[in-house]
């Protein structure tokens, strides 16, 4: 079987992450040749990110041409993505910090998908679309937790701070981003963004109850102390946000068709040519091959990889399944979009 460069690449670097990944578990152990590890996997996985289908040939000149061309088309989004990433990192080596970090994470995140919409769309829809997440994903947290509607009984009674309405601020933060990554690969599909969000979950609840971000009191639990009820109201909270967003902007998400606009009715007989000033704070076209997309599966490998950490061994491996399972799926639904 042959594999695509691309393939090659990302399994490349996933493995040198995973060098890291267990020189931070010798870390933990008080091994210290697990800062050897770390040392050697992190900068080797982006080497081998960028130029691994190249081993055995002009390596190093492959690896410094594609290193330029990555520098001349890297958009601000993206710096908070890579932002976003290295937040993740020391988590391993200072446990006690994960909600400082998990914060400024899940901050930096948001922040690159307000840049990554402001550059594809403009500045009005970017605020606008992250005002709808940010308020929705408030506003049903606050009724969850309060009511156990639609999620079913749970409580942030114990949730680190800073806290909004009662609310972990990560978690309105978090569906801002969490959604448009997940709109993006189902190619603008809600119910498949809905069915994406449902599979993140799983790998949330054992992780954040872990962490004591929540902790559930339903009585019939089904999962990490969540109901089914749980996993229902993510695919459906999720699937409201992603309706609202191919609403707001549908050539965002690859919709061609007008009827999509339903949002903006007064820019649907320029659509799809409409397109008001957008963001550039660095020089050259916006990479359109590259979007928010990418945020899955970088997830798929940090978050069974955080609940290794806490000792949730099967749990991390259904969450693996799970993730995994989305990306193909998404693959498979969304093959011919691009044709």
């Amino acid at each position: 079987m042959s594999f695509s460069p691309t393939v090659w690449r990302a399994g490349l670097g996933f493995a040198a992450l995973g060098v890291a990944f267990l020189g931070a578990l010798l870390v933990l152990a008080d091994l210290p040749v697990g800062w050897a590890l770390i040392a050697l996997g992190l900068p080797l996985s982006g080497v081998l990110a960028l130029a691994g289908d190249a081993l055995g040939r002009d390596f190093a000149g492959v690896l410094a041409a594609r290193f330029a061309g990555l520098l001349a088309v890297t958009r601000p989004w993206m710096w908070f993505v890579a932002l976003y990433v290295a937040l993740k990192i020391p988590v391993p080596l200072w446990p006690e910090g994960f909600p400082v970090l998990g914060l400024a994470s899940t901050g930096a995140l948001f922040v690159a998908a307000l840049l990554f919409v402001w550059e594809r769309e403009n500045a009005w829809k970017a605020g606008v679309m992250a005002l709808v997440a940010f308020a929705l994903g408030l506003g049903v947290e606050v009724l969850g937790s309060r009511t156990g509607i639609p999620f079913g009984l749970y409580s942030y009674a114990t949730a680190p701070g800073p806290l909004l309405l009662g609310v972990p601020l990560i978690v309105p933060l978090g569906w801002f981003a969490l959604t448009l990554t997940a709109t993006s690969l189902s190619g603008g599909r809600p119910w498949l963004a809905g069915l994406l969000m449902l599979l993140w979950d799983v790998g949330l609840e054992p992780l954040m109850t872990a962490q004591r971000y929540w902790l559930w009191s339903d009585p019939l639990p089904l999962w990490a102390g969540a109901p089914v009820q749980n996993f229902l109201g993510w695919w459906g909270v999720g699937w409201l946000i992603s309706w609202v967003f191919t609403g707001l902007a549908p050539r965002l998400f690859g919709l061609r068709r007008e009827e999509w606009a339903w949002a903006l009715p007064w820019q649907a007989r320029d659509f799809p040519l409409h397109r008001g000033p957008s963001l550039s704070l660095l020089p050259g076209r916006a990479a359109r091959g590259t979007d928010f997309r990418v945020v899955y599966p970088i997830e798929a490998f940090f978050l069974p990889g955080g609940l290794v950490l806490v000792g949730r061994y099967a749990e991390a491996g259904v969450t693996l399944a799970a993730m995994l399972a989305g990306l193909w799926l998404a693959r498979r639904v969304t093959r011919f979009d691009r044709t």
